[in-house]
């Protein structure tokens, strides 16, 4: 009798309630055990892509500068580290529903991705130009690089777009979606986009995965590249795989707010969207895209109090 007083009442409600939740597991799935696919992890995946920022920018992601002449050992150590971690991932993400797939093409994409670095490094050279040249606000390339939440969004697009076009499973996303929820910036990894590219501001930015993005291109926030609608078969299965979102061509600019779906849209080379428009239609090259000013009120503030002091109330 006494044992029961003293019970810990958390334990008690634990106790009472485990039975219900470890039968909700078996009823509903959402689970990972080591003994079934073991599914990739989002925490290993989350340090990879600080740790990978930190390869493409060094000594600015870390806590000090890189000391002078260690940057060959430190670039070696972190490769290596980066690539056996996301090796492992990939691996998990290959045999994702059977356990017992093959994994062969794991070590080929590792490979290709490596590859790449330098590459995409070049990308984000000319991302960074491209900000400093479209942003007043910003006086050197270093401040970009510190603090500007659009340029760790496409560093991690980049570099899982290489994965995504390798053909790794879920890992691409899942690190796209780490730097969608750091930045407010959601660009799938699928989405192809061209040099010099620039999203000021950023929040709220949605690119779809078949987006095709030229070079040149800037946009604002709020911003959305999606889908007209979600085709489906006769069996009402979504139909997957289809071209769904837009190609914008080089040397466009898209103000804040504007909304442009469809995979058969095409915004023309050179051409600028204004800010709130909504588009399901191709615009030709050079086109300029505003909407209609809406009717507005522009009052005195001062004869409404007036006005209200005599009577003249509103609700």
């Amino acid at each position: 009798m006494s044992s029961r007083k003293n019970q810990n009442p958390a334990l008690a409600l634990a106790d009472w309630h485990i039975p219900q939740l470890l039968a909700s597991y078996e009823r509903f799935g959402g689970f990972n055990e080591n003994s079934s696919s073991n599914l990739p992890s989002k925490g290993a995946i989350s340090v990879i892509c600080e740790d990978l920022m930190q390869l493409l920018f060094p000594g600015f992601h870390d806590h000090d500068a890189i000391p002078d002449g260690t940057l060959a050992q430190i670039t070696v150590e972190r490769l290596l580290s980066i690539v056996r971690r996301l090796q492992e991932q990939v691996r998990k993400a290959v045999r994702i529903d059977n356990p017992e797939r093959p994994t062969g093409r794991t070590v080929p994409i590792m490979k290709k991705f490596v590859k790449a670095i330098p590459a995409v490094r070049e990308l984000l050279k000319h991302d960074v130009e491209a900000a400093l040249l479209g942003d007043p606000s910003v006086n050197r390339q270093e401040e970009i690089i510190l603090s500007f939440p659009f340029l760790e969004a496409i560093a991690i697009q980049r570099l899982a777009h290489r994965l995504y076009k390798d053909g790794a499973p879920i890992i691409p996303r899942m690190m796209t979606e780490w730097a969608h929820a750091r930045t407010g910036i959601d660009i799938h990894p699928g989405a192809s986009i061209g040099t010099h590219f620039f999203i000021d501001h950023g929040t709220g930015v949605v690119i779809g995965e078949t987006c095709k993005i030229g070079n040149n291109v800037k946009l604002y926030h709020g911003v959305t590249l999606g889908a007209r609608s979600i085709a489906k078969d006769d069996s009402g299965e979504v139909i997957r795989g289809t071209k769904r979102h837009p190609n914008v061509e080089d040397s466009v600019t898209i103000y804040p707010n504007s909304t442009i779906l469809g995979g058969e849209t095409t915004i023309g080379e050179g051409s600028t969207i204004g800010a709130n428009v909504f588009l399901m239609h191709s615009v030709p090259p050079n086109s300029l895209v505003v909407t209609k000013e809406a009717g507005l009120d522009i009052l005195d503030k001062n004869a409404k109090k007036k006005k209200k002091e005599i009577g003249e109330f509103s609700i």
